[in-house]
C-alpha cells in the first residue's frame, strides 16, 4: 500500500516467477527416472510408480521354492522299483509320460530315463500333481504319492529325507517310487537374512512334501512354510495372509506362480522364469538371483524417500519465498535464481540414487 506502481509490478513479477512449480514438477519424474535407471543397471525392472508405495508397506515375503529359493534344476537321486518292475523299466515308463510335461521334476526324470522312450497316447497333465497317459498299451500314472493313492492305488509310506518322492502306478498297481532333489541357490540364506533386516517375514511356499519343505527351509533359515500346495492353492495362501492383515510380496518364476504374483500386494518375478510370471509381476529381477529381492525392495524404498524429500523441499521453497516476494523483498532476478536453484536441488537430490549400491 502506498508503493509506486513500479514496485508493485516488480513484486508481482517476482511472485509469478517464484510461484512457477518447476521444482514440484521435477520432484517425482526425476527420482523415478534415476531410480528406475539405477535399477536397470542392477538388473531390477520397476513396472510403475505405484510399486514404490507397496515396497514401503510390505511386511511378508512369500518365496516359491522351485526356481526361486532353489536352482530349479532337479536331478534324479533314487529309484525304488516295486511289483516286479526293474529300474530301467520303471524309468522308461515314467520318463515316457513325463516327456510331455514341462515341470522341473518331469525334466529330471526324463533326463535320467533310457534314451529309448516310448510314445504316449491320451496324455493328460495334472497341474501341480503329476501326469498320466498310455504307454505301450499300459496306463501309467506319475506324480505325488497322494495323487496315486487317491486314484485307488495303495502307496507305501516313505521317508524322503529331504528329497521329493514321485510315485508311479502302472495299470492300477503300484510300480515304484522315484526320488528327485533340488539344490539351494548360493546366497539364498543371506538373502533371507536381509529380508528380515528389512522388516519382512519370509514364508516358504512349495508343492513338495512337508519333509522336503522343512529341509530347504532349515537350510536357508526360514521358520514359516506351506507345503503340498497345488498351483491354485498359491493364490489362496496369499489371500489368507492378506486376510490376516499382512501386506504380502510374492516371489516366483513359473506359470504356476502368475496368479499369486498378480494377487499379492507386490509381485516379484525372476527374469529367468516364464513370460506369464514376468507379465503378472510388479518388479522383474533380471538375474534370477534371490539376493536381488532385498536389493529391489531397498532401491524402491530409497526412490520413494527421494520423491518425498523432493516434494517437501520444493513445497517448502514455494511456501517460504512467496511471502517474501509479496512483501517486495525479492527482486525478479533473485526470484529467477532461486527458482533455478530449487530445481537444481531437486535434480541433484534425485541423482544421489545413482550411488545406490548393492
Amino acid at each position: 500500500v502506498g508503493a509506486g506502481s513500479s514496485v508493485a509490478i516488480t513484486a508481482a513479477v517476482a511472485v509469478l516467477i517464484i510461484a512457477c512449480p518447476c521444482a514440484l514438477g521435477l520432484a517425482t519424474p526425476t527420482a523415478l527416472l534415476v531410480g528406475t535407471g539405477r535399477g536397470a543397471q542392477l538388473g531390477i525392472l520397476i513396472r510403475g510408480p505405484e510399486v514404490l508405495e507397496s515396497t514401503r508397506r510390505v511386511d511378508t515375503a512369500v518365496l516359491d521354492k522351485t526356481g526361486t529359493v532353489t536352482t530349479g534344476r532337479m536331478a534324479l537321486v533314487g529309484v525304488a522299483p516295486s511289483g516286479g518292475f526293474t529300474e530301467s523299466e520303471l524309468l522308461r515308463l515314467a520318463g515316457s509320460v513325463e516327456h510331455a510335461s514341462e515341470h522341473p521334476v518331469a525334466a529330471a526324470i526324463v533326463a535320467a530315463a533310457p534314451v529309448e522312450l516310448l510314445p504316449v497316447t491320451e496324455f493328460e497333465n495334472l497341474p501341480g500333481l503329476g501326469a498320466k497317459g498310455i504307454v505301450d498299451g499300459r496306463k501309467v500314472l506319475v506324480g505325488r504319492p497322494r495323487l496315486v493313492a487317491e486314484s485307488g492305488v495303495p502307496v507305501p509310506e516313505v521317508d524322503p529325507g529331504g528329497r521329493t518322492p514321485v510315485a508311479v502306478a502302472v495299470d492300477g498297481r503300484y510300480a515304484g517310487m522315484l526320488y528327485v532333489a533340488d539344490t539351494v541357490k548360493p546366497g539364498a540364506g543371506v538373502a533371507v537374512t536381509q529380508l528380515r533386516e528389512l522388516g519382512l517375514t519370509p514364508v516358504l511356499l512349495t508343492g513338495d512334501t512337508a519333509a522336503t519343505a522343512r529341509a530347504v527351509a532349515g537350510e536357508v533359515g526360514i521358520d514359516q512354510m506351506v507345503a503340498e500346495v497345488v498351483p491354485a492353492g498359491k493364490v489362496e495362501v496369499v489371500q489368507r495372509l492378506q486376510a490376516e492383515g499382512r501386506v504380502v510380496a510374492m516371489v516366483g518364476d513359473g506359470v504356476n506362480d502368475a496368479a499369486a504374483l498378480a494377487t499379492a500386494d507386490l509381485g516379484l518375478a525372476m527374469g529367468t522364469g516364464t513370460d506369464v510370471a514376468i507379465e503378472a509381476s510388479d518388479l522383474t529381477l533380471v538375474r534370477g538371483d534371490l539376493a536381488t529381492v532385498p536389493e529391489a525392495i531397498r532401491l524402491s524404498r530409497a526412490t520413494l524417500r527421494t520423491i518425498k524429500s523432493n516434494l517437501f523441499w520444493a513445497f517448502a521453497y514455494n511456501s517460504a519465498a512467496i511471502p517474501l516476494a509479496v512483501a517486495g523483498l525479492v527482486t525478479p532476478v533473485l526470484a529467477a535464481l532461486a527458482m533455478a536453484l530449487s530445481s537444481l536441488a531437486v535434480v541433484g537430490n534425485s541423482l544421489r540414487l545413482t550411488r545406490f549400491a548393492r
